[in-house]
């Protein structure tokens, strides 16, 4: 921590990149207790301008000069770019070499070389780099979390996840865009987010199989973007698990845009619009009977939030949380390595795509090795 940090107790954070996605980050600083934020970047002098006005902050106009005149211990990264990523490398990779601590937005980068090459000079440095995978920092993944932790799914037999953007070809819009027409864009700025969650819950994927296309409204446009996702996994612990996605071509029914089944031996829960509700099923017990469409009482968890912006505030009081304890580096919760495996698999999705469907193993991640000096039995 710097010595302001360590006066005050909180963490100093600067910002890069005041987008919308940045001042909503910049609010969660803000409100949260371990945070205290110091300063604002955007090399658009307008846009670092407004966020300064808004936030009561410094503004720079380069992540040097914010660098060389503030004292900070976290450097929040919301740049975008092309696919949405294009801009993370560079800011990530210079506050790293200045020792700072780096929260990034999702993806982590848009070129899987860029994204490996971050994660090891994280480790190198021995400093925390974290990633924006805030879809399960809910109160919904916590209790179906601890449905699993409590021997309440028991062993993991399948996790179906459907995830998109309600629409159809009369509310179409071509975006013509260069940064975001691009065949994979729709894969690389999304699908980090279900995959993310999908490996919370049942683990590392080994086996990826995709069948991917576009509607016919979007090709008669001339867009690029493959937006229909079918994805077919096999988990390292034997689950097989099926992910659907798709960009606005089509309107989603049950389960809103957002939900996540997994099913166990000894129950099975099932999550919608990510923050909202939490259904769980518990598995007949010796001696219940049940027809067909009939089973035991489910319990449901109905938070009442329908703000997926609510995610934002939660998912960065983990980060700050995490390094404000000082929890070993490979402990931390969302970190660019969880954002690294994401892409591994979107990188296997693109290939299988590419091939016809052919199945494809993702690339290895980096092997965990922990750190003597910090890690507690």
């Amino acid at each position: 921590m710097t010595k302001n940090s360590k006066s005050s107790g909180k963490l100093q954070v600067g910002l890069v990149g005041m987008g919308g996605i940045g001042n909503t980050h910049a609010a969660s600083h803000k409100q949260d207790p371990l945070a205290k934020l110091a300063a604002v970047c955007d090399v658009v002098k307008e846009k670092a301008d407004a966020a300064a006005a808004t936030h009561g902050v410094k503004a720079y106009y380069s992540l040097k000069d914010m660098l060389a005149h503030e004292e900070l211990d976290v450097v929040d990264v919301t740049t975008g770019g092309y696919e949405n990523g294009s801009w993370h490398f560079e800011p990530t990779m210079e506050a790293l070499a200045a020792d700072k601590h780096v929260l990034c937005e999702k993806p982590l980068a848009h070129d899987i070389g860029e994204a490996r090459e971050m994660v090891r000079y994280a480790s190198e440095k021995r400093l925390y780099l974290g990633c924006n995978l805030n879809h399960y920092f809910t109160p919904t993944a916590e209790r179906a979390k601890k449905y699993m932790e409590d021997g309440q799914i028991g062993e993991l037999i399948y996790l179906l996840f459907k995830v998109g953007f309600n629409g159809g070809e009369e509310t179409y819009s071509f975006n013509k865009s260069p940064r975001f027409n691009q065949p994979y864009a729709h894969m690389k700025a999304f699908l980090t987010h279900p995959f993310s969650v999908m490996r919370h819950f049942c683990g590392d994927i080994t086996h990826v199989q995709s069948f991917s296309t576009k509607s016919g409204f979007r090709k008669n446009k001339g867009d690029l973007l493959v937006s229909v996702n079918s994805v077919h996994c096999m988990f390292a612990n034997g689950t097989i698990g099926y992910l659907l996605s798709q960009r606005g071509d089509a309107v989603w029914g049950l389960g809103g845009w957002w939900s996540c089944e997994v099913a166990g031996s000894k129950g099975t829960f099932c999550i919608e619009n990510c923050i909202e509700k939490l259904t769980y099923w518990p598995a007949p017990k010796p001696g219940q009977s049940f027809g067909l469409g009939q089973g035991p009482t489910p319990e449901i968890l109905d938070t009442g939030i329908k703000d997926f912006g609510a995610t934002f505030p939660l998912r960065i009081h983990a980060f700050l949380e995490d390094v404000t304890n000082g929890v070993p580096r490979e402990r931390l919760r969302s970190s660019g390595r969880d954002a690294l495996a994401t892409l591994e698999y979107i990188w296997a999705v693109i290939e299988s795509y590419e091939n016809g469907g052919e199945l494809v193993r993702p690339h290895a991640l980096p092997p965990l090795h922990g750190d003597p000096r910090v890690e507690k039995i």
